[in-house]
């Protein structure tokens, strides 16, 4: 069964607070362990697994996502719609649509594989490491937004010239230019050649 904060509670001595656990991959993304979420990103990182979605409207618009000013990782920058990680056991597809659900108070429609992505990327600001197997997943949002206020700082729908107005101006997490590069040819099938991705 997964470890999911609510199995991670009940096992909890004392009402202690749960750990998070991640599910340590190797380099070609086969599982060999599991840590726990703030130590697999301590310097010098351990590779993990982790997924990161890129959900559109129906006029090929980007949902972006502000993380909020409260997460002890990255807050307060700009990066895609969601990213996080699966917990142990959990699929990639099955912890990308639980995450959008909790962050953002919608489910993705026509969501699909886009890939996988194998990065290292140091945060400066945290001294955090991101040393991730990154499963990508593409799809549209066609419902109105509930974002968590605590995950999510705010929004916005962006075409890709306003992205590279905004990220020219704005901060963005350190995984987001990666990322996008890899997804972007899934992206393309699904918004069409004349959205500009």
């Amino acid at each position: 069964m997964p470890t999911t904060p609510a199995t991670a509670a009940s096992s909890s001595p004392n009402g202690a607070a749960p750990s998070i656990m991640l599910e340590l991959v190797d380099e070609d993304g086969s599982t060999i362990g599991t840590a726990e979420k703030l130590s697999a990103h301590q310097a010098p990182g351990r590779l993990h697994r982790a997924f990161s979605v890129f959900l559109f409207d129906e006029e090929g618009r980007l949902l972006l996502q502000r993380r909020a000013l409260g997460k002890y990782h990255s807050p307060g920058v700009w990066s895609n719609t969601c990213c996080g990680h699966p917990y142990p056991g959990e699929a990639p597809f099955t912890a990308a649509a639980r995450r959008v659900s909790e962050e953002l108070g919608v489910s993705p429609s026509l969501m699909a594989e886009a890939g996988t992505v194998r990065y290292n990327h140091p945060d400066p600001a945290s001294g955090l490491v991101e040393q991730e197997y990154n499963h990508l997943f593409v799809g549209m949002v066609q419902a109105p937004l509930r974002p968590d206020p605590e995950e999510v700082e705010e929004t916005a729908f962006v075409t890709a010239a306003e992205l590279a107005e905004r990220h020219a101006s704005a901060p963005f997490s350190a995984w987001f230019t990666t990322v996008l590069d890899a997804a972007r040819p899934a992206i393309r099938e699904l918004t069409g050649a004349t959205g500009g991705w």
